[in-house]
């Protein structure tokens, strides 16, 4: 009789455990992430009347980062880029004193940035194809400007133009070889697989500082400079498997 009552609450037991729910974790994935981007720069400031930058001096640049998955919305990405910047007056037709002020820069930029990622749709650990994103940090642009004002028409403007002053404080001023620049942007990913994925995005750099050109005084001393960036990517995860997130019900 005691077997009996041993072995029904056996059974009971076990029914009762396959058919309620287990917990576990939701899906296990790799913490970090490498990627490698190419993106197309834009140059933002006195030698531009484009709002949002020069699309007749584009220049080109590439990218490594690394990203460390914190949770399902967030991650810390560390971005290196090189690329280069340049700007022109003696490309735009109008207004007429460009062609005749004909000021011109070029940089080559090397790019610093640490940058905190959120993921709109909290995806961080789901299957997921389409994930949007935004970003915002803080990095350090490492320049070497060269400035050209050589074709200056003086003629044109006349010996009591507020050109020449500017000019006189410009070139007195040392250029910058480094600029702090605050990047934001937005991006779109699409997963590959579990560990692939390719993306784009755009960025924008913010700075305080208006002699990313070369030129303040002589040119345009209200307004600073920025720049700016369109780029597409791919990013692997890689590193041991975790278990992330709250438990979820399996049966």
């Amino acid at each position: 009789m005691c077997a009996k009552k041993i072995t029904a609450f056996v059974f009971f037991s076990v029914f009762i455990i396959l058919s309620t729910p287990v917990f576990s974790q939701v899906r296990s994935l790799p913490k970090y992430e490498m990627g490698l981007n190419i993106g197309a720069y834009l140059y933002q400031g006195d030698l531009t009347p484009h709002r949002f930058g020069s699309t007749e001096t584009i220049k080109y640049g590439i990218g490594i980062s690394g990203s460390r998955i914190i949770s399902r919305s967030f991650s810390a990405r560390l971005l290196f880029n090189i690329a280069s910047l340049e700007g022109a007056d003696s490309v735009y037709t109008s207004p007429e004193y460009r062609k005749q002020r004909n000021f011109s820069f070029t940089t080559p930029v090397k790019e610093l940035a640490l940058l905190f990622q959120w993921n709109i749709l909290s995806s961080n650990y789901n299957e997921r194809r389409f994930e949007p994103y935004l970003f915002a940090g803080a990095g350090l642009s490492f320049l070497k400007i060269k400035r050209d004002y050589s074709r200056l028409n003086r003629a044109y403007f006349g010996e009591v133009s507020n050109i020449y002053t500017g000019l006189t404080v410009d070139t007195a001023t040392a250029l910058p070889r480094t600029i702090a620049v605050i990047p934001v942007g937005a991006g779109l990913r699409y997963n590959v697989s579990p560990r692939l994925a390719v993306n784009a995005e755009a960025s924008y750099r913010l700075m305080n500082n208006d002699y990313l050109d070369g030129f303040s005084q002589s040119a345009s001393p209200k307004y600073k400079d920025h720049f700016s960036s369109i780029s597409i990517g791919i990013a692997y995860k890689f590193g041991k498997n975790e278990n992330y997130g709250c438990p979820t019900s399996v049966n």
